[in-house]
């Protein structure tokens, strides 16, 4: 557990959000070694469909094993309402408008900051703490997001909406530790997730066909698929589905007089229902030297004078680059010191000062 947390905290009560994963059980298992009264809850956020497998029927069933061998309570609450509003409805929109929205980036702001946190404490709780990889450290102007130590597993490009005011209550029990090191603790005390898969796809939807997925909320129509003189190479199934740097998805092979290397999506008309497709995965269309943004949501209360230069990540895991952030009448614009593959409108861009996260916001062009 950081030091930051330590000590600050007098051991009270902390209601930690039970996933029925590894990470989440491993810190409430944690908490309550360390002496804190710890509080289960696990959120169902997605109402499932008859038929569908219900997943979080699945998590429940794992967090309640888990909970039950902590000899620890467990509540449940149901979000869906929220999560749909507040979510799903904005992930939905994105991608009508062709954008590429990060849907774990939303439900931590809207879920699992704001209506977690305020059910936590109407059910006793001092703390909150979530599994999350990442780190709280004090400083003149409060709490400041950073890095975990297992810089591989860093979730913190998926938390830089959410607020320093709701970080002061919260705990991340796996700040100092890697991955494996979780794994290895909860095998070592008999966990029955010790060996469970991490949880991939869409924030509380799981693992679902992008396609098939969409298609029951949005109309997809088969479209062009053109190469960057305009030639028509292919057909796609609805142009919302592709984002740029893609090569997945678009059945692309054996064109006449084209070099045998696969094709990548680099640009698309959502208007005109086109997918814009290049050959090479170090094509220069696939790259960009600058974005721009309408808005920056920055963590703490910084005072920034512009330029201001920081380190840059486009999505998660990427290899940060330095950047000039110059604010504009009505909008910031992004120059990077290097050249950014795959750079897509809509996904989040989020800036670091070394290991600490400032903050981020919506790309709304690159060029």
């Amino acid at each position: 557990m950081n030091e930051f947390n330590i000590d600050r905290i007098v051991k009270k009560t902390v209601v930690v959000g039970m996933s029925g994963g590894v990470d989440s059980s491993v810190s409430a298992y944690l908490l309550k070694k360390d002496g804190y009264d710890v509080i289960g809850l696990f959120m169902q956020n997605w109402q499932s469909e008859p038929g569908e497998v219900c997943t979080s029927e699945i998590d429940f069933k794992d967090a309640s094993l888990v909970c039950d061998k902590l000899d620890i309570p467990l509540h449940r609450a149901n979000f869906s309402q929220e999560y749909w509003d507040n979510v799903f409805e904005e992930f939905l929109s994105e991608h009508k408008n062709g954008r590429t929205p990060n849907p774990d980036i939303l439900c931590n702001r809207e879920i699992k900051f704001k209506s977690f946190l305020k059910y936590a404490f109407t059910i006793g709780a001092d703390y909150i703490a979530t599994g999350h990889y990442a780190s709280i450290k004090m400083s003149e102007i409060g709490p400041m997001l950073c890095r975990a130590k297992d810089l591989k597993k860093d979730q913190t490009y998926f938390l830089h909406e959410v607020r320093s005011s709701e970080f002061e209550k919260c705990i991340f029990p796996l700040s100092n530790l890697y991955k494996d090191e979780v794994r290895k603790i909860a095998k070592d005390i008999d966990l029955s997730v010790s060996n469970k898969k991490d949880s991939v796809g869409i924030c509380f939807i799981g693992e679902r066909n992008l396609k098939d997925f969409l298609g029951r909320f949005i109309d997809l129509e088969k479209g062009k698929i053109l190469d960057e003189f305009g030639n028509n190479i292919g057909t796609h199934n609805g142009a919302t589905l592709f984002t740029k740097g893609q090569r997945q998805g678009l059945n692309i092979g054996g064109i006449k007089n084209k070099q045998d290397l696969p094709w990548y999506v680099f640009d698309k008309d959502i208007n005109k229902n086109e997918v814009h497709v290049c050959q090479g995965v170090d094509n220069e269309l696939l790259f960009d030297s600058g974005l721009k943004m309408k808005k920056i949501n920055w963590i703490n209360e910084f005072n920034f004078e512009y330029p201001k230069t920081a380190l840059l990540q486009v999505r998660h895991q990427h290899k940060p680059v330095k950047c000039t952030i110059v604010k504009e009448s009505n909008k910031y614009n992004i120059k990077f010191e290097e050249k950014i593959r795959a750079v897509a409108s809509g996904q989040s861009a989020v800036f670091y000062d070394n290991n600490v996260c400032l903050g981020g916001g919506i790309i709304t062009e690159t060029y």
